[in-house]
This record gives C-alpha cells, structure tokens and sequence, in this order.
C-alpha cells in the first residue's frame, strides 16, 4: 500500500458498486464532483468504490472527503508492477487458443461492420458470450491464465500468428511486446472480478478498463450493470493516443503516409474500442448526458434500447445563495477557467487570448483555477506561454479553489477545451450568476444557446466560438464584458435555464428510478 491509498473502509457487501478509472477521490474535476454528488444524494443506499490508476506514483492524497454512506472503497493499479507467475516451459492448449482467435475475428468483425447496423450489433454481442465462455478459462492454472498467456508454445504461436495476418509495422519485438503490454491488464482485473465483494449493482462511469472490469462482474454475478458516460471514453483515448510520443513506429520514411495511422497506434484505438463495445452489450442501463452523445453511444455499439440521456443537475440552493455576494455595477473584468491544466482543456489557447483581449480591457485579468500535477509537462508550458507573451501578470495560476468563494469574484466563466460532455462547470456558474464563453463542444452549445424551442427563447447566456481559435475567445469575452446590458441578459438567461432545466433534483429523480430497479432482488440482466 503506497502513500495515496492510506487505510480504506471496508465491507462485506454494498448495494452500488462504483467502477471509477482515473477520477474520484483521487483526481480532482468534473466527472469526480459528479461521483461525490451521487454518493451524498442517495444517503439510503451503501455504495462502495473500485478506484482503477495508471500507477500509484500518479496519485498524492484524496481530494475528497469520502461520504459516510461510503463504506468500501480499494484501489488497483493497472501499470504497477505485480508478482508474475514463474517461467517455465508449457505447451498450452491449442483448443483455448483457437476459441481466443475466434473471439478477435468477432472484434475485428464488430469493427468493421457499418456503425450502428445489425450486422454490427450483432457481432459485438456474439463478441460479449464468447468472452464469457472463455472467463473460466482464464482463472490461475487455467487454459487461458496468465502463465499460459506469458509462456505458453500455443500463446507464441498465436500472436505470431497475427502478426503475419494484420501487423503492418515491419518490427515484431515491437508488436509482441506491445501485445503483452495491452494485454496484461484483463489478468489483473479478471482476480479483482473475482476477489471484489458482493453488491446490488454494478455503475461504471466510463468504459474502458472500469467498463471492463464491470462486464466481468456482470458476467460472473449476473447482477445489474449500470453504465455513466459523460464524455465518450474511447474518443478521448484517441485523443489522448493520437498525442502520444511512447508509441513506435518503425515504418522508414517512403513507407510513411501522413493520412494514414501507425499500426500500433491503431492497435491500441481498437483495444479500447472493442472492450468498449463489450462493456456496452453487458450494461442494462445506458446513460448519456445529452442526446449527441447518446447518438455516439449507439453508433458505437451500445444497444438503442438501453440508451437514455440524464443532464447533469447542480446544487441550487447552495449556489444561488452567492449571487448575494457579487459586487453591484458592471461585471468584473476577470475571465476565469476552472479545470486541470492538461491539454484537453487547451489552455494554452485561453491564455494566447488574453493578448487581443488586453487590448481592449486593459484591466483584464484571466485567472486558471485548477491542479496542475496531472501533466506537469503541459502545466510548464502553459507558464511558459504566459512568460513570453508578457502576460504573467495578468494570467494568474491559482491552483485547486473552491468554487463558493470563485465564482462571485468572477466576470466570465472561461472553457477552451477540445472535448467535453456536458459540463458542470458551466451549469455552477449559471447557478451563481455568471455566463459562459465556450468552445463548440459537447453540449456547450445546447447549454449557451438552447435545446428545446422553449429552452432558446430563454436567449443566450453567453457565446460559443471555434476550438483552439485565441482570436475568436478573446472577441466574445469581450464583448459580453464590454457590454453590461448584454452581460446581464446573458446572466438572467444561465440563471432561468439551470433552474427550469438542470437542477440535482431532477438527476436524483432519474437515477432514483435506475437503482430502485436494478437492485431488486430478482432484477433482470441482460
């Protein structure tokens, strides 16, 4: 046990099991707030927590106070060294191996069928009874264990096997490795499937390994899976691999086409896309938070009928109390974002903004409240940035702040990122009486502008602009903050719009009904 996972409550059983991958209560954000939200707002049910890292290194202490109803909460690390099994010589089971290439011909099947179709579906669900049949394999000493994995003659031949059918990268050390290193994580979460104690139900937030450690306990308990997706997980791994420098490849340069990606980058997108695929075909209840994503959802794999959208709802009450506590007069001219600083957020460009925004308000300031130790790298450069820009003065790092004291000194709520979902941020700031400048991701245009033809008539509680576009953020700040009676019709509008549309009362009330009916006690799986 290292530093960031001191002493843990436990129990013997709960009724709702969390599935969390890289967020509460170890990581500060948006989809943790939400985690701690849902936990507090249901004080009737026990819940517990299976919190999934990269390695415990990546972590400091919690950044949450666990709630009471909180009563197990164990943490496992996908990228930590663990004890491997012994080498030695096995010749493995070529029958177990020949059904494991029959379930990746049902990935890769699942893949390449037309987004959405039958055809599609229905090879992702074949896809999802294969992998049950080969769950048992996959216990210690079993045909398919980790030894056998490692080791074993008919494991060798498999992936050779592969290699010479669909690797397009002329180096196999390299994709032998990389096979072992995508796939060692499923040993590890099959013997946490198996140790985990027992619940009501399954509620993973994202797919991904939480997604598939959640169809391992569906299939081994037969209980109920519940599955949260605020932004879609595979597509921001796909950012996030499009980005990444640790991924060979060893094509020369007259092999390499631009248009095209490297072989092992697209073998890692489709390890996360098929077990994408499989946490959707064993999930009951599939929720989006609004209706593009839930369109995503289906394209992607997820069964129509499961698909639902929940918005995200904020703590009214608390919020509109800091009205009260904001200045009279025009809007301060300080421009806020609250988040990481990671590049999903693209701070970057906020921070280039404030150049053409200086020379319109020279009394701006642009303040980033949010940790930085999540990519530390990123964080550096962004001060960087500041420092050759001349604007370290006005750009101001705050590090992590609560929001009840933030947001009445604030004139406008900034969000520059490159992939959101529906963000609360945005409906928080609302709440307290500041409008948002945004970039047009996720449901932020649905959030400034409207949804329903009632919801627009309510007017615009702020702009929507391009992505990564400094000169276009730094013109729509400034024209709300320049403008007082814009800026207040824009704030009466965030304000109108959360109350009618997006209070927690309203979320509580949808996932009320979703638990009440995944824990009864002869609940139906699918």
């Amino acid at each position: 046990m290292s530093a960031a996972t001191p002493v843990m409550p436990r129990a013997d059983r709960v009724d709702v099991m969390l599935l969390l991958e890289g967020t509460f209560p170890f990581v500060a954000g948006g989809v943790s707030s939400w985690v701690n939200q849902i936990i507090r707002g249901f004080p009737d049910l026990s819940f517990g927590v299976v919190f999934l890292g990269s390695r415990s290194s990546d972590y400091g202490a919690m950044k949450f106070a666990l709630p009471d109803n909180l009563i197990h909460l164990e943490c496992h690390y996908m990228h930590d060294p663990w004890p491997m099994p012994l080498v030695q010589g096995d010749r493995g089971d070529a029958q177990a191996f020949a059904m494991n290439d029959q379930l990746h011909q049902q990935m890769r099947k699942a893949r390449t069928e037309p987004a959405g179709s039958s055809s599609g579906a229905s090879a992702a669900a074949r896809s999802t009874e294969m992998l049950a049949a080969l769950l048992p394999m996959m216990r210690p000493k079993g045909e398919l264990s980790e030894e056998a994995f490692l080791y074993s003659e008919a494991s060798w031949n498999f992936i050779a096997k592969c290699y010479r059918e669909f690797s397009t990268d002329p180096s196999f050390v390299d994709y032998f490795w990389t096979i072992r290193i995508m796939h060692a994580p499923i040993w590890k979460l099959k013997t946490i499937a198996d140790e985990l104690i027992p619940a009501g139900c399954y509620h993973t937030i994202s797919t991904g390994y939480a997604g598939f450690l959640g169809a391992l306990l569906k299939s081994k308990n037969q209980r109920p899976l519940l599955l949260s997706e605020h932004g879609i997980y595979t597509k921001e791994r796909k950012i996030d691999l499009y980005q990444s420098t640790w991924i060979r490849d060893n094509r020369n340069a007259f092999d390499k086409d631009p248009s095209q990606l490297g072989y092992f980058r697209d073998l890692w997108i489709r390890f996360f896309e098929a077990m994408g695929r499989m946490c959707y075909q064993a999930s009951d209840r599939i929720v989006a938070l609004y209706e593009t994503n839930r369109l995503r959802q289906v394209a992607d794999g997820a069964p129509p009928e499961r698909t639902m959208n929940v918005p995200n709802g904020i703590n009214l009450q608390r919020l509109a109390a800091l009205r009260d506590k904001r200045a009279p007069g025009a809007p301060p001219p300080i421009l806020c974002l609250i988040g990481r600083v990671v590049p999903i957020k693209d701070v970057k460009t906020y921070i280039r903004s404030m150049r053409t925004v200086l020379q319109h308000l020279p009394q701006a300031e642009a303040w980033i409240a949010g940790p930085e130790d999540e990519d530390p790298a990123y964080a550096a450069e962004c001060h960087a940035i500041c420092d050759s820009l001349g604007l370290k003065d006005k750009v101001k790092f705050l590090g992590f702040q609560k929001i009840d004291e933030l947001l009445p000194k604030v004139g406008l709520l900034i969000l520059s990122s490159i992939s959101e979902a529906l963000p609360l941020v945005i409906l928080e700031g609302y709440a307290a009486g500041v409008p948002t400048v945004a970039t047009d991701v996720g449901s932020c245009h649905q959030l400034i502008f409207g949804l329903s033809e009632e919801d627009k008539a309510l007017g615009a509680s702020g702009d929507v602009v391009r992505l990564a576009d400094p000169e276009a953020l730094a013109m729509a700040a400034v024209g709300l903050l320049s403008d007082p009676a814009r800026w207040a019709s824009a704030q009466q509008a965030g304000i109108t719009r959360v109350e009618r549309y997006y209070t927690q009362e309203l979320m509580f009330g949808a996932y009320r009904s979703i638990y009440t009916k995944a824990l009864e006690p002869a609940a139906q799986v699918s």
